[in-house]
């Protein structure tokens, strides 16, 4: 395996040269972008992403439970990830290992420091009761970046998330689910964006061969008012202050082309 590195990681700096990859695009292109919302019918809200040939299928349920102690104002959140064993040879059964959590927190930072969910409104007695949003990401097929299939996934499917209306009865202390629903609060939509770097070069959406080879990663997470809500460095290696601005500046750029995406799949549904 590590003789088959070698020569993969060599024949990748060999093409990256000439500015070319191994699957024909260029440095800032990403790969096929398909997604499909809704593709659960007993969520709350769903979606499907394929970059490439990578799959994840993003499921949104939605609940009523206690807010946390030091935020009765707001509702909660959760982000949750499995690697599918069927989804790659590396990815075993059991409880996550450190990549899910990585995704997972990754996920759920970029959603929850961009404030997309407005989560003031989801509070139903303050201090009491709230709305609790799980999201769960199933990985079906791995090939490159599951950061920003899962990311992307996991926004789609929050906006096309339906949740009953409730009422609440102070004298009786019981909450009523109405048959009426209403779509979750959005505010913000937040696209994470992953780059790689293979010797002096960055590489948007990272395939599996060029995951295997990298020096390290690193994912920028931006809403539409280009405001960065997340940097997650990992795998290793160092990036220049340069780089990371490049970065920056290139992700704004590239989450604005996928945040269209995303939006026309949820009109469209």
């Amino acid at each position: 395996m590590e003789i088959m590195a070698g020569i993969m990681r060599d024949h990748i700096l060999a093409l990256l040269k000439e500015n070319k990859r191994v699957d024909g695009r260029g440095l800032e292109d990403y790969r096929d972008l398909e997604i499909k919302v809704n593709v659960i019918e007993k969520a709350e809200g769903s979606a499907w992403v394929r970059l490439g040939n990578t799959q994840v299928l993003v499921g949104v349920k939605v609940d009523m439970g206690e807010p946390f102690p030091d935020l009765p104002d707001r509702g909660v959140i959760t982000t949750n990830v499995e690697l599918v064993p069927l989804a790659s040879p590396s990815f075993e059964p059991g409880p996550p290992d450190e990549n899910a959590i990585e995704l997972a927190r990754v996920i759920d930072r970029g959603i929850r420091e961009s404030q997309a969910v407005e989560l003031e409104k989801l509070v139903i007695v303050p201090g009491k009761l709230v709305r609790v949003v799980f999201v769960d990401v199933h990985v079906l097929d791995h090939d490159g970046n599951l950061l920003d299939a899962s990311g992307i996934g996991a926004i789609a499917a929050l906006l096309s998330t339906k949740i009953p209306k409730v009422v609440y009865n102070e004298e009786t202390d019981e909450v009523e689910v109405l048959d009426e629903c209403e779509p979750l609060p959005i505010r913000r939509v937040p696209i994470p964006v992953t780059f790689v770097k293979i010797g002096q070069n960055l590489l948007v959406d990272p395939n599996l061969d060029e995951e295997r080879v990298m020096d390290g990663r690193i994912t920028v997470t931006t809403d539409e008012n280009a405001m960065v809500s997340s940097v997650q460095k990992s795998e290793g290696g160092s990036f220049k202050l340069e780089e990371v601005m490049y970065a920056v500046d290139t992700a704004i750029k590239k989450a604005a082309e996928i945040r269209e995406k995303v939006l026309e799949a949820v009109k469209a549904e």
